[in-house]
């Protein structure tokens, strides 16, 4: 099962060398990472998803990443409510015969075209990685000559509804 992890982590040379590095010390297949500036100067976010089967090897996984000097926080938010984005750049043959039926094949998943020359069309998608996977699999039968994904990118979904209850809970009315 793949397990996605949100790691916050100082922005210094080798970080990722370390993380990754140690994922390979332990012989697990990283599934994806991306890493990125958070809204903190000095700090990033990495989002990784492994392929883990044991709850065990989970609680590992976050302990062996904790014990790296440049990680602030861990969280596995696998199960968490969360919003996840991918992006994906496919190059598709496309002869002027089948474009038009190529950009009614994309418009649900709100893909573009973004480049085009005479034999191929350059496709554009962000959306959740079970939405890739489905373009992919459409685009699959007219020939893909490229393919490049960036890996799951994600974030726990705002709680609203608790925050709110919460803030109820300490309001103090003075009168």
């Amino acid at each position: 099962m793949n397990r996605v992890f949100a790691v916050i982590v100082n922005n210094h040379t080798g970080v990722l060398n370390r993380i990754t590095g140690l994922f390979l010390r332990r012989d697990f297949n990283i599934q994806s990472i991306t890493v990125g500036a958070t809204e903190t100067e000095g700090v990033s976010r990495m989002t990784i998803v492994l392929n883990v089967d044991d709850e065990r090897v989970t609680e590992q996984v976050v302990k062996q990443l904790y014990k790296q000097i440049d990680v602030l926080k861990v969280q596995d938010i696998t199960d968490l409510p969360t919003v996840a984005r991918e992006l994906v750049l496919i190059r598709v043959n496309s002869p002027l015969a089948t474009r038009s039926e190529l950009t009614t094949l994309i418009d649900p998943f709100r893909a573009s075209i973004i480049d085009v020359s005479r034999d191929s069309v350059t496709i554009q998608a962000v959306g959740s990685p079970e939405k890739v996977e489905a373009l992919i699999f459409l685009l699959q039968p007219y020939g893909i000559k490229e393919l490049a994904r960036t890996g799951v990118t994600a974030v726990q979904r705002a709680n609203e509804g608790a925050e709110a209850s919460r803030a109820s809970r300490n309001f103090v009315l003075s009168i």
